[in-house]
Formats: C-alpha cells, structure tokens, sequence
C-alpha cells in the first residue's frame, strides 16, 4: 500500500520494498533525542504557556507563527497526502488509518517503534528543543509522505495546492470539539490557559482559540472542497457509527484497494481502546503533556458534550451556532 499509484501491483512492490528499507532511517533518526520527544529527559523543561494574538485575522500562538516563512515555503510533493482537521476532532485517528493502511503491511515495525507524531510529523509546530514540524516532514523517508496540520484553508502552504496533492479533512461537531478542546488544553503545557469550562466555552464561541474558530475553519474547508477535486472531507461522527465504510470511502479516494484481511486488521488497529492503550498512539511519550490531569485520548465518543454544557450554556450555544452556521449544505450530528 506504501504507493499512490492504482491497479499497478508490480510498482507497488518495488516502492514497498525501497520504503522498507528506507524506514530504517528515521528508526535510527527516532532513537536521538533531538529528534523524539520519546527519548528526551522526563526533567526537560517545559515550555511556558503561549498567550493569544491576532495572526492575519486568526487566534494563533508563538508555537505555531516563529517558524512561518519556512512552513510557507514548504516544497510540497504530488503524492504527499495532507490531512487537515480543528484540533481535537479526529486527527490522530485519521493519521494512524492512514499509516496502517499505506505501511501496516510493509513496514509493521514501525506501529512498535516509531510514534505517530513522528510518522505524520505536524508541519507548523515549532518548539523550544524539539525538530521543527516543517523539518521533520522534509526528512520523511516514506512515499506516500502523510503529513498534518492544523491551518486554517487559506494559511495552507501553496505548493500543496500547485502539486495538487491529496487532502483528507476531518470535522467534527462543535459541541464535542468544544468539550475535548477544552481537556485537551487542560493538559497540554503549550496551549494556552484554558480557564474554567465556562470561560473557555465563552472563548470557543468567541473564535478565541488557537487556529481561529470552528466556525471558520469547518467552513472554509467545506467551502474549498467545492472547487477542489483532491479534498476529500470526513466526519467524526461517521467513523463511530461505521468505521469499516467510511475506510472503505477513504480507500475509494486514495485509489487503494486493501484485502478484506488488511481492512479489519486496520478497522482493529484503530478502535479507540486499542489506540488509547498503544503508546506509539496515544502522545504519552509527548514531554509537554500531562496525562495525569487528563489523558490525550479520554473518551472517543459522541454526545459526551451533554455532561459539560448547562442547559443555559446549550440554549445560549444552540442560538450562537445558528447564526455563525449558515451554509445549509454543512450539517453536523451532535448525537449517533
């Protein structure tokens, strides 16, 4: 599967067995600590928490804006696949899909040995004493290189879209976005102060989160989608109701054609409890992150929204997200 290309099986085989070999380069890259937070000193200082600022009309931090021009300047390659989603609605999940099903099969040994942040490097993070995310994504070995980020549509590195590569965007409703934002920067020692969960509610409504608002992002990329054959645009809640069909769609997409013994050894690999117990999955290794406040994969599910919002705070939602929601053809599902 490590290859683009359709219905060319001779093809496939020779670029799995180059990739195979060449994956024994970023396992040897994986074991220095300049380049694996797995390996840094668990007395590494963390860094201080960001503050917001206006970034081109879009709430961003220092971590993801020291490094731009580079990250703009990022020579994309025309089988690189980019997946795009707002954090916390499906990224991880839809990166380790991907991997298992264009490396599960070639390159196993990378589920065991390599974290997934290394295998989809996030390309405009940029930490003190970590690899740069745009450098980790120039030094991968992989073809298909299967790289994520965070951008809103219109900070998208041009050269993905004049090497018209291939984007898989996940969203996932606002309800349950707000809510694992929320946990999620709880414990991630790089995100800013979230506040309490009615502060930071207010914050998310308001689009002062880092990466702008939902609203914005969900559809800007829908909007994109319109015009732009290469995206192919996912929801959360789809891949809990029927995680096998919506592979199956992403597959059709990619131009992939696993057996059905690969699609549920994938399907397996990827079930919530299994990720969350993987820790080349579930960001343990990650020294900015504080599992013990919560975990960076806690629940993996819909509706978990309903044990967070009053139902002041759901009528107050509900009324904010009619006005910002306008596009009848994007619909969400905040109950499966």
């Amino acid at each position: 599967m490590g290859t683009v290309l359709c219905n060319k099986k001779r093809e496939r085989k020779a670029s799995l067995g180059k990739t195979s070999i060449e994956e024994k380069s970023i396992r040897n890259t994986a074991k220095k600590p300049a380049a694996n937070s797995s390996s840094l000193p668990v007395e590494m200082e963390v860094p201080p928490r960001p503050t917001l600022f206006d970034f081109h009309g879009v709430s961003m931090t220092k971590y993801f804006t020291d490094n731009w021009d580079n990250v703009q300047n990022f020579k994309a390659r025309p089988d690189d696949i980019l997946i795009a989603t707002f954090p916390k609605a499906g990224t991880t999940w839809v990166s380790y899909i991907l991997d298992l099903l264009y490396f599960g099969q070639t390159c196993p040994e990378r589920q065991t040995s390599i974290p997934i942040h290394m295998r989809v490097p996030f390309l405009e993070i940029y930490l003190p004493s970590l690899p740069a995310g745009k450098e980790l994504a120039d030094q991968l070995p992989t073809t298909p290189r299967l790289i994520k980020t965070h951008l809103p549509v219109q900070f998208v590195p041009k050269s993905f879209w004049e090497q018209n590569c291939r984007i898989v965007y996940v969203a996932r409703n606002a309800k349950d976005n707000a809510v694992s934002y929320f946990h999620f920067d709880r414990m991630n020692n790089v995100q800013p102060e979230p506040g309490d969960w009615s502060t930071f509610l207010q914050k998310f409504m308001e689009g002062k989160m880092v990466f702008g608002s939902w609203y914005d992002h969900v559809n800007g990329w829908w909007e994109k989608k319109q015009t732009h054959s290469k995206i192919h645009y996912m929801f959360y809640e789809d891949l809990i109701e029927d995680s096998g069909r919506e592979i199956d769609r992403l597959c059709s997409f990619l131009c992939l054609s696993p057996s059905a013994e690969e699609k549920e050894r994938v399907i397996t690999g990827v079930m919530f409890d299994n990720m969350k117990q993987n820790k080349m999955a579930n960001y343990s290794t990650v020294y900015i992150m504080d599992h013990k406040v919560s975990p960076f994969m806690r629940k993996g599910k819909v509706g978990d929204w309903k044990n967070h919002f009053t139902v002041t705070q759901n009528e107050q939602f509900d009324e904010d997200y009619r006005q910002k929601m306008k596009n009848p053809t994007l619909k969400f599902r905040t109950e499966v």
